[in-house]
């Protein structure tokens, strides 16, 4: 019976995988392919890759036609290999067809071809528009620079930060305080709009 459960979910992947890379490994799996309530569950040291994604966690499940949906829990790390972003969260959730990733717990993002690094409990990143939206407790590094907030969104593509919900910014020993905050990442550029404050050191 597992032989043949096993079986069937190879012969299930190599035909969805037609439309797209993907393959996985880990120490444990099962699944079914009954219609409707496709799933596989991969346990102990899985890993999936799809097109430019690496997922490793210590337990994976995949559901959905084509295996759309892909849920990670436990100690997950991941890698979008062509954009040079890894990050580390407690849960992420992913949507192959939208190629949205919701990462939940404890979580950073790192875009190293950017020099960030981000933290948050709750990130999204879209891979097609190249924006990540950080909730709560929201931190980003960069150079010199430390930006902390409750809300922020990235716009990848534009090197823009924007900043609300309590949003501080601090550059070496200045300090700047507004209702809202925007940042060019590229020029490190800061504007401030609505009981803006602030501290600078000469």
């Amino acid at each position: 019976m597992k032989a043949f459960l096993v079986a069937g979910l190879f012969c299930f992947l190599a035909v969805s995988a037609l439309a797209d890379t993907f393959s996985f490994r880990a120490d444990k799996m099962s699944g079914s392919r009954e219609t409707g309530k496709e799933v596989i569950i991969l346990m102990g040291h899985a890993e999936v890759r799809s097109d430019n994604l690496v997922l490793k966690a210590e337990q994976i499940e995949i559901q959905g036609e084509d295996n759309q949906f892909i849920d990670c829990s436990g100690k997950v790390w991941g890698q979008e290999e062509e954009k040079d972003i890894f990050f580390e969260t407690d849960r992420l959730r992913y949507d192959r067809t939208l190629k949205i990733a919701r990462l939940e717990g404890n979580s950073t993002l790192e875009d190293k071809k950017n020099e960030i690094v981000a933290k948050g409990r709750f990130i999204e990143y879209d891979d097609q528009a190249e924006i990540t939206v950080f909730q709560i407790s929201v931190r980003l590094f960069k150079d010199d620079m430390v930006c902390r907030s409750e809300y922020a969104v990235y716009r990848r593509n534009e090197k823009l930060l924007d900043l609300s919900g309590f949003p501080v910014v601090f550059k070496k020993d200045d300090e700047f305080r507004a209702d809202r905050i925007r940042v060019d990442l590229d020029t490190d550029d800061v504007t401030m709009e609505g009981s803006v404050s602030g501290t600078i050191k000469n």
